[in-house]
């Protein structure tokens, strides 16, 4: 007879243990949860390690100066006289000082992630601890300091950067957190020898209980040590104008470009941008200035390693004139790199890359497409690509094209991210070209990604008679020649502001940026563009604006769009004055 209460049709044998095979499935389950969750906060735990580090070793600098502007534990300094002779105690303590100031400079360092300053960090923390036994046996200050330098050692492969400790900036707020130390450090001296006859000792007054002169001495050879690499910093060259590359350096980034399977690299060799190299010659960034804004095209172009300390590279360059460090149109593989330089991601739009190994228009989705491409060309119109001898020759052309096609649209040449029609720029490049008998009706200069991966446009016009559905011939042709030639992709470009996905608890931006994309219509045709580029079936990859965040957005965000409108009245107007 049933139990009352027991549920016999779903469970014949309630109080049965669940099988083994279960039990070990849901061990393995809970075990491979547990793992996860392990690794999420190991890698969040070694991503915050430099600024942890860092702040420990600011606190076991002050704690040193601290100790040094204070006298020692009553006996302690006699029990040491019995081990120790007085200048040996005398040395141990400024040195203590001293390295308490030198401290609270590589805190900074190791902040920045650099070898050097892990190296120096880890001796100083050691010596530290030493001295604060030899000055005044303080064996409770040894033994922070002990930990601390602990704490350091197994961290080392966080600290990767190859830089300068003297070319690394200071933000102000460490400048403030340095001088708040020193100057608690006074204050500690003369509250803690309020009572001494400084009138009757001298700075120079050397004896075993003479610790207010002492003290003295190693609080000013802190402050000492650390306003001369004031000096030093307040003595370096100043805002320096924006140098366009010489040919030299074009020909270096032109080789670099060259082994780069990203195209956008190509567009170093407009000679429009400062390039930035890497110490090892191997990477470069291009970047422009306007105002205090600091904006760099792209991501930087080269190996990995290079690449990545040739962020941090810029980003001193930066701090080091008071500018903001900003990256335009980088992918999300940067983000991690970004949060060490303390920059904020706001997404700009997606790249739209088409994959060419399997594109056809032999597809009822490019029926149109494929209509249009024979109506064209029983026309009379054909497709040529133009090897860079051919591209000087053609060059008047091309401008005819260029010149009407400005004037039609009532714009102007733009700037920095945008294509403009520069002669010695076009020759470097071949051109695919839309011909209908002898005349070019449209044209497009095209960059060549290495190992054939990526191939893209740059310039890209066409005169306001031509056909309908001229430049969709272009493209198609392009493609087509792109995949018989075996590259992997064809690169689009950004369609801007598109899929920002704002939703209720995100941030500000996106919600503009949805609102520009949805209403802007009057100043540029954002959705159109993305439409038109969607019809490919592209692969979409997001890009995004790295930059200090809060009230620096939205000045970043006005100097990004004058630099690439070519002024801040290009913004706002459709043509910039005095274009032909």
């Amino acid at each position: 007879m049933p139990v009352p209460g027991s549920n016999t049709r779903t469970s014949p044998h309630p109080s049965s243990p669940p099988s083994l095979p279960a039990l070990t499935k849901a061990g393995r389950g809970w075990r491979a949860r547990w793992r996860r969750a392990g690794a999420g906060l190991r890698r969040r735990l070694l991503a915050s390690a430099p600024r942890l580090m860092a702040s420990v070793a600011f606190l076991a600098g002050a704690m040193l100066l601290f100790s040094g502007a204070v006298p020692a534990a009553q006996g302690r300094l006699d029990a040491l006289n019995a081990l120790l002779s007085l200048p040996f105690i005398e040395i141990s303590h400024f040195t203590a000082s001293l390295a308490g100031g030198a401290l609270l400079l590589l805190a900074r360092a190791l902040q920045r992630r650099l070898d050097a300053g892990w190296q120096l960090a880890m001796l100083l923390l050691a010596l530290g601890a030493v001295l604060s036994v030899l000055k005044g046996w303080d064996v409770g200050e040894a033994g922070l300091l002990s930990l601390a330098s602990l704490a350091l050692l197994p961290m080392r492969r966080q600290f990767y950067r190859k830089s300068s400790l003297l070319a690394e900036p200071f933000s102000r707020a460490w400048m403030a957190a340095i001088a708040a130390v020193l100057l608690a450090s006074v204050f500690l001296l003369f509250f803690a020898h309020a009572q001494a006859p400084y009138a009757q000792l001298s700075w120079w007054d050397f004896a075993l209980h003479a610790e207010a002169p002492r003290s003295q001495r190693a609080t000013t050879g802190a402050m000492a040590l650390i306003a001369l690499f004031a000096l030093y910093r307040l003595l370096r060259p100043f805002s320096p104008p924006l140098a366009r590359p010489d040919d030299a350096e074009l020909a270096q980034a032109r080789a670099i470009a060259e082994r780069s399977t990203a195209t956008y690299a190509n567009l170093a060799l407009r000679g429009d941008k400062a390039l930035l190299f890497s110490p090892a010659g191997d990477a470069f960034l291009m970047y422009g200035r306007r105002g205090r804004s600091w904006v760099a095209m792209g991501e930087p172009v080269g190996p990995e390693a290079s690449s990545r300390e040739l962020l941090w590279q810029f980003h001193n360059l930066c701090d080091r004139y008071d500018g903001w460090c900003v990256l335009f149109e980088i992918g999300d593989r940067w983000r991690p790199q970004c949060a060490e330089l303390g920059l904020v991601l706001t997404p700009l739009g997606e790249e739209a890359r088409v994959p060419l190994a399997g594109f056809t228009l032999d597809i009822p989705a490019r029926k149109k497409m494929r209509e249009v491409r024979s109506r064209l060309l029983r026309r009379g119109y054909r497709f040529r690509i133009l090897s860079p001898a051919e591209v000087a020759a053609a060059l008047p052309a091309l401008a005819n094209v260029s010149n009407a096609w400005l004037a039609a649209k009532h714009t102007a040449e733009k700037g920095f991210s945008n294509a403009s029609f520069d002669l010695h720029y076009l020759c470097r490049f071949p051109a695919a070209v839309i011909e209908s008998g002898t005349e070019i009706i449209a044209f497009a200069n095209l960059w060549l990604g290495a190992g054939r991966n990526e191939l893209s446009i740059d310039l890209m016009r066409h005169l306001p008679d031509a056909a309908n559905g001229a430049m969709d011939l272009l493209f198609c042709e392009l493609m087509l020649w792109g995949r018989s030639e075996g590259y992997r992709w064809f690169n689009l470009g950004m369609a801007p502001l598109s899929n920002l996905r704002a939703g209720p608890q995100d941030k500000l931006w996106p919600h503009i940026g949805t609102l520009i994309y949805r209403h802007g219509e009057h100043f540029y045709n954002f959705e159109g563009l993305r439409r038109y580029k969607a019809k490919f079936d592209p692969v979409w990859r997001p890009l995004y604006l790295a930059s200090p965040g809060g009230l620096a957005l939205p000045a970043v965000l006005i100097d990004v769009t004058a630099l690439t409108a070519g002024s801040l009245a290009g913004i706002v107007s459709r043509r910039k004055a005095g274009a032909a």
